[in-house]
């Protein structure tokens, strides 16, 4: 059984009293508007920085190898999301095959570089929607969205009507399309992105995506505007906001800490950070030798020391699982 914490910070500013979803203030003419240009984003694709230019109503793929339609790889309520996620029954996941990303030590490869799962059209994905809700979940956690935006946008808009209330967390790599996060205004409530590298040749090399660095400072910084810092109810569970995630990964402590200086100095030194210790050798990395650089875990010394430069950054706020 998971217990949910009071409010990590008893400061007025970080707390929601009364809570509705970003959702319910937008109209039904605003949301069928929505859908429209989103379609419009489907018809020649520029849904992620890959920008393809390929007609995905037509069932066109190139980069993410997903036309018309998201795959779902599995939904179900997750208890191993943050705290303030996934409370006592669970964050609503619903993981979505493919990637635009080629991370050289995906730990879910299996789902993000081979095409596995269910083809869904937006009726479907807002019957997982609402079922996760049913079954008691506590918010919908879009996992690797970045390259079916505009059809969570079609699907949002099939899932208010038949009752969703639920707040909306977009779980993201941050290589996102401005565009398609404007989308998303006024649909997402939590923003929950990674900051995977700093430089371009760290992208390059381990995501095949050199350009990621500025990409994901463009599109945290829009999620930022949008959702402000991270702010909970008086039962601890996150309502709106952004949180970033970082991974630590061996030698990158440099990385690291030109990540965390630009948090603080470019949104906020409020910014909610979880420095995840979760990082392990796998897919290539262990396999191909070019990739021996960051073939083993972190130390408990680089874990502590990434720590350590987050506050000397002038961050404050984690997540304190470890």
């Amino acid at each position: 059984m998971f217990a949910l914490r009071a409010p990590p910070y008893p400061d007025s500013r970080f707390v929601i009293d009364e809570f509705k979803p970003a959702y319910s203030r937008i109209s039904r003419k605003e949301l069928d508007s929505r859908v429209r240009s989103a379609m419009r984003e489907l018809e020649d694709c520029c849904a992620c920085p890959r920008n393809c230019h390929v007609n995905r109503l037509r069932d066109e793929a190139r980069v993410c190898n997903v036309g018309r339609h998201a795959i779902v790889s599995s939904a179900f309520a997750h208890f191993g999301e943050e705290d303030c996620l996934r409370g006592y029954s669970g964050s609503g996941t619903i993981f979505f095959g493919m990637c635009n990303l080629r991370c050289v030590f995906c730990q879910n490869w299996d789902i993000s570089q081979r095409k596995s799962g269910e083809v869904c059209d937006a009726d479907r994905l807002a019957d997982y929607m609402l079922a996760l809700q049913e079954r008691g979940c506590h918010n919908i956690n879009f996992v690797t969205p970045e390259h079916v935006a505009p059809q969570l946008v079609e699907a949002i808009a099939k899932a208010v009507p038949r009752g969703l209330r639920l707040p909306i967390v977009y779980n993201t790599s941050a290589y996102d399309a401005i565009a398609s996060l404007k989308l998303m205004d006024g649909l997402v409530d939590v923003y929950m992105p990674d900051f995977k590298f700093w430089c371009r040749g760290s992208a390059r090399a381990y995501a095949k995506a050199k350009d990621y660095p500025e990409r994901a400072r463009e599109a945290i910084r829009e999620m930022h505007r949008q959702v402000g810092n991270l702010r909970f109810g008086r039962d601890g569970l996150a309502r709106r906001g952004l949180l970033v995630r970082y991974l630590v990964m061996p030698g990158q402590l440099d990385e690291a800490k030109a990540i965390f200086h630009w948090l603080a100095e470019a949104l906020s030194v409020d910014t909610y950070v979880n420095i995840m210790d979760q990082y392990r050798p796998a897919y290539k990395v262990g396999r191909v030798e070019k990739y021996d650089a960051i073939d083993r875990r972190p130390t408990s010394r680089e874990l502590a020391a990434a720590r350590e430069l987050a506050r000397e950054a002038g961050l404050w706020r984690f997540d304190e699982r470890w």
